[in-house]
């Protein structure tokens, strides 16, 4: 089933757009707090169209991931209660118990590792601010570990170029099905542990 591929050349076709940044702003402070669909997915074409412009975009994508975070935060401190049942009957659940756990054994190291890796940062983001976590090492965290993946995407995507893009189109059934695998295989060993 070819569903990654169509999405990967639409998202081509919008990332040439002159307002590209602005939405991939805008797709990235919604993901850190509730939006399902990671900032990668614009970023990556973005810095292939514009390979002169991929730092700029990498930075965009990190500011504006970051404020979401914090206002992913914000709902956590204020306002849980109110996503509570929301949140248990879908399926970031398990993430978010998952976070719990996490803040727990590892505090800062939880938010950097959600962060960087494809594990939902938004639930991580909910949890700190449910649990208090103080703020400037939650802030410190969310920069290191967003602007650390942000800014390898474009550098891989700079230095890659149209032959990058070749490859990724050729790939991208493939790696968005893995990912999706790589996602329940983590849920799956994570609810049975």
């Amino acid at each position: 089933m070819k569903i990654f591929s169509a999405l990967y050349q639409r998202t081509m076709q919008w990332a040439r757009l002159p307002n590209a940044p602005r939405y991939l702003g805008l797709l990235s402070f919604a993901e850190s707090s509730f939006f399902p669909i990671p900032p990668d997915v614009m970023l990556a074409p973005m810095s292939l169209a514009s390979p002169d412009r991929a730092w700029r975009f990498a930075f965009i994508t990190t500011v504006t991931s970051v404020l979401g975070g914090l206002f992913g935060y914000m709902i956590g401190a204020i306002a849980f209660d109110i996503i509570a049942s929301p949140l248990k009957a879908s399926s970031y659940w398990a993430y978010y118990q998952m976070a719990v756990i996490w803040f727990g054994d590892w505090g800062f190291w939880a938010i950097f590792v959600a962060g960087f890796s494809p594990i939902p940062y938004k639930v991580f983001t909910i949890a700190a601010g449910t649990l208090s976590m103080a703020l400037l090492p939650f802030t410190l965290a969310s920069v290191i570990g967003r602007g650390s993946r942000f800014f390898l995407v474009a550098g891989l995507m700079k230095w890659g170029g149209a032959r990058m893009e070749a490859r990724l189109h050729h790939y991208v059934d493939r790696i968005g099905w893995a990912t999706v695998l790589l996602v329940l295989i983590a849920v799956l060993v994570k609810t049975h542990l």
